[in-house]
């Protein structure tokens, strides 16, 4: 066994610098690489998919894995975890065809930034072609790999979060219709008054992004094991706990975007960081799942991001850098304003009380997809209709419609009810937390720290080195209950609002 386990270890080295490869690539392509490198560095990056694929379903991998998931039970409890999940992982491997697989691959390393373009210049035309590639491949990676468990639109959820059907969302959805959504339409029908005389200022971006160092320094971001570039669309990238690296975007005429993407994005990187150091030359490092990295970066970003507890301790700081832009708004103001809930185009910048009925529009519409009930040609119109169906507001362009995303342009689908999942996973962490210590009362410290520590004993320091439910429940001693949620906004938007 000693030496079958030296054996996997050097298979696993391998595969995390294959893993490194592309998580610097990748970075690299949505920071700063010059736009007319994509061609050549999407054959680089094939070739290394095709080198990757033949390592990881060579006959000495496959049967070092094999023995090992055959005498699983002798293993560690990390180990064990490690090995089924690898194994999971390369038995789907094995059934696509290796072509596919690295023309799919080279196809990803330039798509993100086709859809860019596509976006910033609101050209469907642009975009489309590429997007059907991506979901024709994504149809036959479906039918490669289905079992008798697990088919169709079921096999993408199950990746992003491992464990969650289609029914389970549906019904966690049908929650959030019922019984949030008749709250959703009274508070969007009224309206919050307050000073908003500073929504017409313009914002300089570098105070902009002085603030955003500041709140580094609030939320105890190790700048020794990160950094903070700038993409199109916000996102938290790296490999192990000393290589965590995040982005932001920013707007002068809407500086509270820059605030909350970065909160959200720290949120990611704090959960990195505090992962068990000694995952690092592990496959069980990093967070848990999707939702449960969702549940930290919408934690930070709503619960504690837009609480008045947290922005009476640092808007005075704010308006300090901003004297000009904020004079004469005070606190109140502020705190209303990034709280306001009005029905919206933009997911990203949708208020914490809309948010997830973005969610749904996606979600709708990716399962329509996979159930073959669409086509790439029908999404900017049916993206439409929904928009006009969930919030009732009419979609301008497709630039605020159905290319605002990033994530279809990656091969993400499955991903996006993750988003609403850890929404509704933060809600009820927080309230096992405040058992535990006055959450609220503890940002009067000016930092995130104890929150922080929390996290990490309770959660973090797991990595993935467990099943995200079993993480769930290791957190919070509870199953999931969505009920948590709806409760925690309604509670919220009541008070805001002044609701009888």
């Amino acid at each position: 066994m000693d030496e079958l386990i030296q054996k996997y270890q050097a298979i696993r080295n391998k595969m995390l610098a294959y893993r490194f490869a592309s998580f610097i690539i990748n970075w690299d392509s949505n920071t700063e690489a010059p736009s007319g490198s994509f061609e050549a560095r999407s054959r680089h990056f094939g070739i290394l998919s095709e080198d990757s694929y033949k390592f990881s379903t060579s006959e000495e991998t496959l049967s070092v894995i094999e023995e090992l998931y055959k005498n699983r039970n002798s293993l560690d409890e990390v180990l064990k975890h490690e090995i089924v999940e690898a194994k999971t992982s390369i038995d789907k491997l094995k059934k696509v065809p290796m072509d596919e697989y690295v023309e799919y691959m080279t196809l990803l390393a330039k798509s993100e930034n086709i859809w860019a373009k596509a976006k910033n210049t609101n050209d469907w035309n642009l975009f489309e072609p590429i997007l059907e590639k991506i979901v024709a491949f994504l149809r036959k990676y479906v039918e490669y790999t289905k079992t008798p468990k697990l088919q169709g639109y079921n096999i993408l959820l199950d990746e992003y979060e491992k464990g969650m059907t289609q029914a389970d969302y549906d019904e966690f959805f049908n929650t959030i219709k019922t019984d949030l959504v008749p709250f959703v339409k009274e508070v969007t029908s009224k309206t919050l008054e307050y000073n908003n005389s500073f929504e017409s200022h313009k914002f300089p971006i570098e105070k902009q992004k002085e603030f955003m160092k500041y709140i580094m320094e609030v939320m105890d971001y190790d700048l020794t094991r990160g950094l903070m570039k700038e993409s199109e669309h916000p996102f938290t990238s790296g490999i192990g706990t000393t290589d965590v690296r995040v982005t932001n975007h920013y707007y002068e005429d809407n500086f509270i975007s820059s605030i909350f993407s970065g909160i959200h994005e720290l949120g990611h990187a704090t959960y990195e960081q505090q992962v068990d150091p000694e995952l690092d030359l592990t496959l069980s490092g990093g967070g848990g799942s999707m939702a449960l990295h969702e549940s930290q970066s919408r934690f930070y970003e709503n619960i504690i991001g837009r609480s008045k507890e947290f922005w009476k301790e640092h808007y005075p700081v704010l308006k300090d850098l901003f004297k000009k832009e904020l004079k004469g708004i005070k606190l109140d103001d502020f705190y209303k304003h990034i709280n306001k809930s009005t029905t919206s185009l933009i997911r990203t910048e949708a208020d914490e009380l809309t948010y997830p009925i973005h969610i749904m529009i996606r979600y709708d519409i990716e399962k329509a997809l996979f159930n073959n009930e669409l086509e790439v040609k029908d999404l900017p119109k049916v993206w439409k209709q929904k928009v006009k169906e969930y919030l009732n507001i009419e979609v301008p362009s497709d630039k605020e419609g159905v290319l605002q995303d990033v994530h279809w342009s990656g091969g993400m689908f499955g991903y996006f009810p993750t988003y609403a999942l850890g929404s509704a996973y933060a809600s009820q962490m927080f309230k096992v937390m405040n058992k535990d210590f006055n959450v609220f009362k503890s940002l009067s410290s000016k930092n995130t720290k104890e929150i922080n520590a929390w996290f990490k004993e309770n959660l973090h320091k797991y990595g993935s080195s467990k099943s995200p439910k079993d993480l769930f429940k290791l957190c919070t001693n509870q199953k999931f209950n969505p009920k948590h949620y709806v409760n925690y906004l309604i509670k919220k938007y009541t008070k805001i609002y002044n609701l009888k």
